[in-house]
């Protein structure tokens, strides 16, 4: 049997599980990069949130002369009619323009940015690509536009595409490995949902749940509540402490019979959350079939949206003032045919704004969705239906959670999500069984094509679940001492002979202190022509460009990177910092493989022989 190292296996696998926490300076390296990435998600929030305040003003406010109403803890609650607006017939006119502003913009300097960004850094986690640089400000611009003039769209997407970019580029600057680049991402967008949305908590849990449809990526949960917490803290500075809604009164459960009531909730939730999806991808298929070009598809989907909302001016803009509104008496103000449409027709400006190729969120109206669904239950019900509550804003705040929770494959980050952008915990009860319910309803359906299943379907994780038995053993059980090194100054003629009589690929170059300067392998010797390898020096024939690995990492990550990477060994440094580190070692594929199939024997030959004695026991 093999045996661990000095720290022990419980400890290893804690600190395999966290990465950061095996020793106080990784640890101090983490807290600096949540750090880091929290203070970009607080200002990012702050200069989202400015720019759909501007854009709505110049928008909605100075063309259409409309203010829908805003949500308790951002601005106004007062409902003014549309038709009272100084020109409500613009409504059209400002849609379309918004939505061509915003395809002109993405479309022309950067077309991944289209869409909803939650997405896109889902797929950029499990594919481990970088973000580009330039893609948060673009999702920034365009989303503003797209919502600031009548879009249905939230503000979520950009806020976690914003923290999401810059974890990626932090990672490309620190040279952070595979795993720390994917935890980095992940770490950026919980911060900056937990920011925009005044919900650390919900947002610090959301990074490792929405990742997957039916697992956790539990080693983001520790970087994300650190980057959550300080960017909520920047973001609650500027914008104030208060939850997005105001509670009209405090709400307790305290009716068991109600729970029949949160039965029906969570199945229609269920069933609308499936509607939401299919029917957003459904809209999004029919506007990439148009044969026209693409930035001009954003514009006949906000031309379709204003349209609509002549009619249902509740379903445009985000619509948490229409939540808020709901969560009261003033619920029944609303005519009731506009409750019953709204969740419907939300659904359906949602997919013209964002599925058209505009840019926003999908998150927000899906809230709002769910909120309207239980407002919706709530009036069709009241004085009808004993026992029912006496204000509709239990429903309200039960639908939001189990219509998103549901759908996005998220119910745990989206409660709290949504309690603490409510400030009201004593619903979780009652909410545990509508999510449940509409979890189970949903089934695989989702409305983030980006998830995969578990974490076994994830590249970033297929090698390390599909030979568990690799991140328990090190690098330092599997590699070859160092035998063979080149210095700057040897030709490239010394160094080819070298490598052909002991049969190597390549080996380190080091410095007259052994520290490594670059690799030179058979490959880097056959790019130099033969006349100019007696003269040509090996510090001009490297490459300088090199991956590392230290001799306490799993194997499981180190072959995810050298994989990843496209190489077949690297060399095993040791030392704590950069400048104090020295190649002690080499490590290859080939080595990963004989230790693997040397322990995985060792402990088949000893389970076997334990499997005999038990049973010469019993006999």
């Amino acid at each position: 049997m093999f045996r661990m190292g000095r720290r022990g296996l419980p400890f290893r696998r804690f600190a395999h599980r966290f990465p950061g926490l095996e020793n106080p300076r990784s640890l101090l390296k983490w807290i600096i990069i949540s750090t880091l990435i929290g203070v970009v998600a607080g200002v990012g929030a702050i200069l989202f949130y400015a720019a759909i305040h501007l854009a709505s003003t110049l928008f909605l406010g100075g063309l259409v002369g409309y203010r829908p109403p805003e949500p308790a803890g951002e601005g106004s609650t007062s409902v003014m009619s549309f038709w009272q607006a100084a020109h409500p017939w613009l409504l059209p006119v400002v849609t379309t323009l918004g939505g061509l502003l915003a395809g002109a913009i993405v479309f022309t300097l950067a077309p991944e940015a289209e869409g909803h960004g939650t997405d896109a850094a889902i797929a950029a986690f499990h594919q481990g690509k970088p973000i580009r640089a330039r893609i948060p400000l673009i999702k920034l611009v365009a989303s503003a536009i797209t919502i600031g003039s009548g879009g249905s769209a939230g503000r979520e997407g950009p806020a976690a595409q914003i923290s999401a970019g810059f974890g990626s580029l932090l990672a490309t600057l620190l040279r952070l490995d595979a795993r720390e680049r994917r935890i980095a991402l992940a770490t950026g967008m919980g911060a900056g949902i937990g920011a925009i949305f005044r919900a650390p908590l919900g947002g610090a849990l959301l990074a490792a749940e929405i990742l997957y449809l039916k697992d956790m990526e539990t080693e983001a949960i520790i970087p994300a509540l650190i980057a959550s917490i300080v960017g909520f803290s920047i973001f609650g500075s500027w914008s104030g402490w208060n939850p997005i809604f105001a509670t009209p009164e405090h709400y307790d459960f305290t009716q068991p019979v109600q729970l029949v009531y949160y039965v029906v909730l969570g199945l229609l939730c269920g069933g609308i959350g499936i509607l939401y999806a299919r029917g957003f991808y459904g809209i999004t298929e029919l506007f990439q079939r148009l044969r026209l070009p693409r930035w001009v598809k954003p514009g006949i989907g906000g031309l379709l949206v204003g349209l609509i909302g002549l009619v249902l001016p509740q379903a445009i803009g985000m619509g948490y003032g229409w939540v808020q509104l709901s969560m009261s008496q003033a619920l029944l103000q609303l005519p009731l045919w506009v409750v019953v449409l709204l969740p419907f027709v939300k659904i359906l400006t949602t997919g013209l704004s964002v599925g058209s190729g505009g840019s926003g969120g999908i998150f927000g109206p899906g809230m709002v969705i769910g909120g309207m669904v239980g407002a919706m239950l709530w009036r069709l019900g009241y004085h009808l239906l004993p026992g029912l509550p006496a204000s509709p804003g239990p429903f309200v705040i039960v639908g939001m959670m189990a219509m998103f929770g549901g759908i996005a494959h998220a119910p745990l980050a989206v409660m709290l999500m949504v309690a603490e952008m409510t400030g009201n915990l004593s619903l979780l009860a009652p909410a545990m069984i509508a999510v449940s319910l509409a979890y189970l309803i949903v089934g695989d359906n989702t409305i983030y094509q980006s998830q995969l299943k578990t974490r076994i379907d994830s590249p970033a994780h297929r090698l390390q679940l599909t030979y568990p038995l690799l991140s328990m053993l090190t690098v330092q059980q599997a590699m070859e001492p160092l035998t063979l090194t080149f210095q700057p100054t040897q030709t490239v003629a010394e160094a080819e002979l070298q490598l052909r009589s002991q049969g190597r690929r390549g080996a380190p170059v080091l410095n007259e202190h052994r520290r490594l300067l670059g690799v030179l392998t058979r490959l880097d010797v056959l790019r130099v022509p033969v006349s100019e390898r007696e003269e040509r020096r090996v510090a001009e024939a490297m490459n300088s460009s090199v991956l590392t690995v230290r001799e306490d990492e799993a194997l499981d990550e180190v072959l995810t990177e050298l994989t990843e990477k496209g190489v077949s060994w690297a060399p095993v440094v040791a030392g704590a910092l950069p400048t104090e580190q020295q190649v002690i070692g080499v490590l290859s594929v080939a080595h990963i493989t004989r230790l693997y199939r040397k322990v995985a024997s060792e402990n088949t030959r000893s389970l076997s022989l334990s499997s005999t004695m038990h049973t010469s026991e019993i006999s």
